[in-house]
């Protein structure tokens, strides 16, 4: 990896008017994808140091479980911040931006879809996606799928920015003014009394749906069961019956488990348990969803319309969770959610992010896309870097009117770009 510091301010992409369009031919040629890491110094307040662990996998073997968490109080300070964005620019002048990109896609935007895409129609946004999914023989999953996301998320809000219009207004239109945001507890402890009152505090913020994650396994034996089932209780008791609770195993359980855990508590109604057990284990959803009232959900971990589309077609799930970062982009969802429609499912996409989600969201109906997530937590600082943070205000993110996805980069909390570039 080789850095090239002196970069030029990242600015708005200049919008074309209907004149300069015409004068284009309406076109725009790629010049070039730039991968830009902005670094800086953020505070952080004093308060609890959010690091509660997830049920994973690796859990199953003794070594690799952690101890039973306990929150720390944090105190006061500075934190190094930086984040990575892809950056596209046209011969005719109009730009998108993309932004944070995970590294491990970075590199295979730098290396293999850089130099492909080079002197195409940023504008033409199907055969695009279809030559980038065309030119590898990996792109059908994995960090290569990742890579067509990012750019194919740059590329859409250069097309907002080219025809000066948000992007869900180029998906259809609003479907609503506000997206209606799940608070995703990652990292919140999961001590009774911890808990108990954060679930409480975030309903009193307006968050009327909350997902929490379980923090034991199989490998922790019965008394892991035990806390597995007592954690809904609290929760029930602590936000009352007007809270959906949903509930997030991060592919560490297995079938058995997770039916002895569904029955025993579907009497405090959880609107869905997630990735009980990895993607791969199709039929393990089958069987779990035949098991239990409880919506199955899953999804976060497709690559593609055709993963969705099988575990729909197997009445596997009922909740698809494609996560536009890494299923292929704001395309790939859209086609996803199309197909979902057909089998009353719903699509609510997988909150690694928001900006993308978010648009897509807005553009379906509600009753295929009800809901956005927010990962509490992580979006306190996660766009610390741009100027319009897409936070919820009682529980609810309004659609942004800029243009594309109307992400800018706040200037004054940079002090180092860095352009990436791999041979």
């Amino acid at each position: 990896m080789r850095r090239r510091d002196l970069f030029p301010t990242l600015a708005v992409p200049a919008l074309l008017n209907a004149q300069e369009r015409a004068r284009t031919g309406g076109q725009a040629t790629i010049r070039d994808l730039e991968l830009v890491r902005v670094s800086g110094r953020r505070a952080y307040e004093e308060g609890d140091q959010k690091g509660q662990h997830q049920v994973n996998p690796l859990h199953v073997y003794a070594e690799h479980r952690p101890a039973e968490y306990r929150e720390k109080v944090r105190a006061a300070g500075m934190a190094r911040a930086s984040a990575i964005y892809l950056h596209i620019t046209t011969n005719e002048g109009v730009e998108g931006l993309y932004g944070p990109v995970d590294m491990e896609a970075a590199v295979v935007v730098h290396r293999q879809l850089r130099p492909f895409l080079k002197g195409m129609d940023a504008l033409a946004g199907e055969t695009l996606w279809d030559k980038m999914f065309r030119l590898n023989r990996h792109s059908r999953s994995s960090h290569f799928m990742m890579a067509i996301s990012a750019v194919d998320n740059a590329l859409w809000d250069l097309r907002g920015r080219y025809f000066n219009t948000p992007v869900y207004r180029l998906l259809g239109g609003p479907t609503r003014g506000a997206c209606e945001a799940y608070g995703s507890c990652l990292g919140h402890s999961v001590e009774p009394e911890r808990m108990r009152k954060t679930a409480a505090e975030f309903k009193r913020q307006g968050f009327r749906h909350q997902k929490w994650f379980m923090p034991v396994g199989p490998g922790d034996g019965a008394a892991g069961m035990v806390k597995n089932v007592e954690m809904l209780r609290h929760l029930r008791e602590a936000v009352g019956p007007d809270v959906d609770l949903m509930f997030d195993a991060f592919m560490g359980w297995d079938l058995n488990y997770a039916i002895q855990w569904a029955k025993q508590v579907e009497m405090y109604r959880p609107r869905w348990i997630e990735e009980a057990f990895h993607v791969d284990k199709l039929e393990s959803f089958v069987a779990l969803r035949k098991a239990t009232s409880i919506p199955v959900a899953t999804g976060e971990h497709f690559y593609g319309r055709w993963e969705a589309k099988r575990f729909l077609e197997a009445g596997a799930i009922t909740v698809v969770q494609s996560d536009p970062e890494w299923c292929g982009g704001v395309s790939e969802l859209v086609k996803t959610c199309h197909i979902a429609s057909a089998y009353d499912a719903q699509v609510i996409p997988h909150g690694h992010s928001v900006h993308a989600s978010l648009h897509v969201v807005a553009s379906q109906s509600p009753m295929t896309c009800p809901l956005v997530e927010y990962l509490i937590s992580k979006m306190s600082s996660y766009y610390w870097f741009e100027k319009w943070d897409p936070k919820p205000v009682d529980g609810k993110i309004a659609l942004p009117a800029a243009p594309g996805f109307g992400i800018e980069i706040d200037n004054s909390k940079v002090e180092e770009r860095t352009v990436l570039t791999w041979a």
